[in-house]
């Protein structure tokens, strides 16, 4: 229930009921005066905790800016760039959401803390103070009046007629006050509905603004996060595989580590323990030594590896001779001396073994025997899944290239006999291709890239789409001269190298390579990866794009042709005398523009079996290329999903925009 409404005729009478109203509204006042002192005092406490939190995010915000991504190798990909950059775009939002924290931060304590204080002071101050006045005016009043009432009546007439005119001043005047004090404290209850709302609407609407200033910081990031939310997905899956085959080189390494020592024909370089004589006494001390065969040049640097620092400047001396230090010469083992041009003196070194002193002294063309270290190669095994992926039997492998190698029996071996299985074809031809030289496989990687746009065309029965031929084909292409962690590293370029050939083969048809390039010294031409100016991956250039569903018309012609491309003698390499295979079929093989068949569809009378208007959801993370598509992530929901004129593509919407999504992306629910 409401407080009573104080009647200023009230004050004339000044009844008890008077009195309990009135000091229902002082409590009333007592109890704002005090809640509004401590609602400063919390509003302080936040502004200072803004202030902490601001201050705190900014530090965040600049310890993001300062790390910068180091990658594995001296190029990246276009995914690696912009995960690389995603620290300083997350430090440019937050930088850019605590500015707008701070105006509002600073306006804070003029729309909120002096409003409150003022209203304090002026209002509810003001009428503590007529309350303080009040009280005296009644005690004043109360205590004339009694006195008056005291007089006797016996004084003389004039005396007890100034007496009344004293006692009707004290009175008026004791109205007059009462009368403004229930005007002010009625006043200050009025006030407080507005003057003391309105501050705190203000600073409400100070935090909408900055809570909308970060809904549109959402609205532009979200862009960049939907590229970021696709980059990282690749990166995730290449380390996938980049992991498995870096785990598998290690094992081998474990178990044969002699085979993969890696030993260069112009260095040899490794730890030596150095004779040092000082005051009568001698020492071995531990150097890093690295030697140069074309200018004889030996350098030796003191390091510690338990500290790993250097400790001291590298010298250097050129090599004179080296010989052999015999066993019964000197109370250590696997010793070596050496005499300098430019140092005088025999230097006795110490090898860490006996094979390390081998190496060192053939390295140096000591008086030690030579004995070469031999070197296998290794084929690491693909997954089991796919065409081109699942491996054929070796001894039919083998037995199938002897064939078709031997000019005596090229021309006997059938393909489409059932006695080669297509796993074993397709074994045979990337084994064929891996041993080719540079000059012969530039001109097979274009003939290759005809047929595998064949392949990928079928994706949805053989499971080979575009990225899943570039993880087969890229080790086997652009496979390094040693296996090492850098090399497995650069698969990722190697497979993107693949998928762009693939995809870009009509350019590749329609152009003749340059027969500079065809030379026997030449070196294959082809670009390792990708550069680093290229533009954002797109829908078609993504190791996660499916390739393109053909068209109605396309699987008509494609079913004609006995559906798989693998089981059709026409898209498989044929075998000549010459000792090698026959690619050049591959490039006269039909593409999808026409067919001998005849079976051409118009686009009018093309079937739509797709419903109209329904909801899909993305299967795949996309980003668009022009205004017209949409760009998404996985898991995506569209809704008004209908055919568009664009073949292979779809019209929906979301968000409330309308675009272009791929056909093959989504599925409906």
């Amino acid at each position: 229930m409401g407080l009573p409404a104080l009647e200023f005729s009230d004050c004339y009478v000044d009844s008890p009921q008077f009195r309990e109203r009135l000091k229902s509204h002082e409590l009333e006042l007592e109890k704002t005066n005090k809640f509004i002192k401590e609602l400063i005092k919390d509003g302080k406490a936040l502004i200072q905790a803004l202030k902490n939190l601001s201050t705190a995010k900014r530090k965040f915000a600049e310890s993001l800016n300062e790390f910068k991504f180091q990658c594995i190798g001296d190029a990246e990909t276009d995914d690696e760039i912009c995960i690389a950059k995603s620290l300083q775009e997350f430090a440019g939002v937050l930088q850019n959401l605590e500015d707008e924290r701070t105006r509002m931060i600073e306006n804070a304590n003029d729309v909120l803390i002096s409003p409150l204080e003022r209203f304090r002071k002026e209002q509810i101050g003001a009428a503590k103070e007529a309350k303080k006045k009040y009280d005296k005016e009644t005690e004043k009043y109360c205590t004339v009046l009694e006195k008056h009432l005291s007089l006797s009546a016996k004084k003389k007439e004039a005396h007890l007629h100034e007496a009344d005119n004293q006692v009707d001043i004290v009175r008026q005047h004791f109205y007059e006050v009462s009368l403004e004090y229930v005007f002010k404290v009625q006043e200050v209850q009025e006030r407080k509905m507005f003057e003391f709302v309105e501050p705190l609407l203000a600073f409400l609407q100070g935090l909408f603004t900055y809570y909308h200033h970060g809904y549109e910081l959402a609205k532009d990031f979200n862009h960049f996060k939907t590229d970021l939310t696709i980059s990282i997905q690749n990166t995730r899956n290449r380390f996938e595989s980049t992991r498995s085959e870096v785990e598998c080189l290690m094992k081998k390494m474990k178990e044969n580590p002699d085979e993969h020592k890696s030993i260069s024909p112009n260095t040899m370089e490794g730890y030596l323990f150095v004779q040092e004589k000082r005051s009568f006494v001698s020492t071995w001390v531990k150097y890093y030594c690295i030697y140069h065969r074309e200018p004889k040049r030996m350098a030796m640097m003191l390091f510690d590896q338990k500290s790993g620092a250097k400790n001291g400047d590298e010298e250097s001396f050129t090599l004179k001779s080296c010989t052999r230090r015999k066993t019964d010469s000197i109370e250590k083992r696997f010793c070596f001396d050496i005499e300098a041009v430019d140092r005088p003196g025999v230097i006795t070194m110490q090898a860490l073994s006996e094979e390390d002193r081998r190496l060192w002294m053939e390295a140096m063309d000591g008086r030690e025997p030579v004995l070469y270290l031999r070197h296998r190669k290794f084929v690491s095994g693909t997954p089991p899944v796919g065409l081109y992926r699942i491996v054929g039997v070796n001894s039919r492998v083998q037995k199938l290239l002897s064939l078709a190698m031997d000019p005596k029996t090229c021309a006997d071996v059938e393909l489409d006999s059932t006695e080669w299985e297509i796993k074993t074809i397709t074994s045979a031809i990337k084994h064929y291709l891996r041993y080719q030289p540079a000059s012969v496989l530039q001109l097979l990687i274009l003939r290759m890239s005809y047929s595998l746009i064949r392949v990928a065309s079928h994706h949805q029965q053989n499971l080979m789409t575009v990225a899943n031929l570039g993880v087969v084909f890229g080790p086997t292409l652009l496979r390094p001269q040693e296996e090492t962690v850098a090399a497995i590293m650069d698969i990722k370029f190697q497979n993107i190298v693949v998928e762009i050939l693939i995809e870009n083969h009509e350019r590749g048809r329609n152009s003749v390579p340059n027969r500079t390039l065809m030379s026997g010294n030449s070196q294959l031409n082809l670009p390792r990866r990708r550069s680093t100016d290229s533009k954002a991956p797109s829908c078609s250039e993504r190791p996660l794009t499916l390739f393109h569903n053909p068209s109605f018309s396309e699987k008509v012609k494609v079913e004609k042709r006995n559906s798989v491309v693998v089981n059709s003698s026409a898209d498989l390499p044929s075998v000549n005398c010459n000792s090698t295979l026959n690619w050049t079929r591959l490039n006269s093989l039909p593409s999808g523009d026409g067919d001998q068949d005849g079976l051409q569809l118009s686009k009018q009378s093309r079937p739509n079996s797709l419903p109209p208007l329904r909801k899909a959801r993305a299967l795949y993370a996309c980003k668009a290329e022009h205004d017209s598509e949409l760009s998404f992530i996985a898991g995506t929901i569209f809704e008004n999903v209908h055919p568009s004129r664009e073949p292979g593509w779809l019209e929906g919407t979301l968000d409330g925009k309308t675009g272009l999504i791929p056909e093959n992306y989504v599925e409906f629910v």
